[in-house]
């Protein structure tokens, strides 16, 4: 029977983890910021309807955070093809 005790220093070997995110992930995280945010009250107005049926105005809460999360996608594709464009 094969061991994997030896296996396991090998894939613990690397660089240390101090649990907290680069500056590189924070600075991604700031980029998606508006789309984050869309999502979440998107998110949000879905779960106001889940154990019930949605009313008039709970469907145009629901659209409206929809058309928020796609402006929003739309807003990072065209900053990210600018970014790109200017490098």
């Amino acid at each position: 029977m094969k061991s994997i005790a030896a296996l396991q220093a090998a894939v613990t070997a690397a660089a240390p983890f101090d649990g907290e995110p680069s500056d590189a992930e924070l600075d991604a995280i700031d980029w998606e910021m508006p789309l984050i945010l869309a999502d979440v009250v998107l998110l949000d107005a879905q779960i106001m309807t889940i154990d019930r049926t949605p009313t008039e105005l709970d469907e145009r809460r629901i659209r409206r955070a929809r058309r928020r999360v796609l402006a929003a996608r739309r807003d990072l594709a065209n900053r990210a093809v600018q970014a790109g464009g200017a490098a």
